[in-house]
């Protein structure tokens, strides 16, 4: 199974930006289990902008572009030192790519990177994608990693994707308004009604919330890819996800 699984900031860092050691550690562990087992996997990883904020010490997510692609220079080294260093103590050898909406949207880019990730995953790398955040300008930002996670895996004809967040997965209501709202397991189809159950923003050091992750869903979906949102904080939940068990939210991809 070809598997994109994305990771958010809130799962991979403290409120303050700092590393959340064990949660990383974790993910990282059962990561490579599932390689092992002979499946193929591409991390979408977010928090290079909040490591940054915490590493440079700054009291809150930079609100000017230039200070925010300072902070995200300065944590992309750390977040792929710590990849690196956690994904070989299973001797696992991991590959940085950064991208923007351009290496998608320019045929031959596209047909560089489609090659590029093809050729990591026969030679059993494990690649860690981000968007290219310290140069990205507005006319060629993705935005958020949801959708970079929808893109990468129709891209590369991924089996599925799976959002791994701070949310249980879609709910009929706002969970933390309304105790009462319950978990949808399964949408078949991302209907109007569908998308207004979407809304607000992540966590204050992150850039999506469940809107951006419905529109992932909607363009992975269209390309026949299933795409899960669950909760990212035990790590454990995605060998029942490769097992086919219900885990969070499904959105059924349209098969041709």
């Amino acid at each position: 199974m070809r598997i994109v699984v994305k990771v958010g900031t809130s799962t991979l860092a403290h409120p303050g930006g700092l590393l959340n050691i064990r949660h990383t550690e974790d993910l990282v562990k059962v990561w490579s289990d599932i390689q092992n087992a002979g499946h193929q996997l591409i991390i979408v990883s977010s928090a290079a902008t909040g490591l940054g904020v915490g590493k440079l010490q700054l009291e809150e997510k930079p609100r000017d572009l230039i200070t925010k692609q300072a902070a995200a220079a300065v944590g992309q080294c750390e977040l792929m030192y710590t990849y690196d260093r956690l994904f070989g103590q299973y001797n696992h050898t991991v590959a940085q790519m950064l991208l923007t909406w351009e290496d998608f949207d320019h045929p031959q880019r596209r047909r560089n990177l489609q090659n590029t990730l093809e050729r990591l995953l026969e030679l059993h790398a494990i690649p860690i994608i981000n968007e290219n955040d310290p140069v990205a300008c507005e006319e060629y930002s993705l935005g958020d990693n949801d959708t970079l996670a929808a893109l990468v895996a129709t891209c590369i004809h991924a089996d599925l994707v799976v959002l791994m967040s701070d949310i249980d997965g879609l709910y009929t209501a706002d969970p933390h308004t309304h105790p009462e709202a319950a978990l949808i397991p399964v949408v078949e189809e991302i209907t109007p009604e569908i998308e207004q159950l979407a809304g607000g923003v992540g966590s204050s050091l992150g850039t999506g919330g469940m809107l951006t992750k419905v529109t992932a869903a909607k363009r992975a979906t269209a390309a026949g890819v299933d795409m899960i949102i669950t909760n990212g904080s035990h790590a454990e939940v995605l060998y029942d996800i490769v097992e086919g068990k219900s885990v969070g939210t499904r959105f059924v991809g349209r098969k041709a």
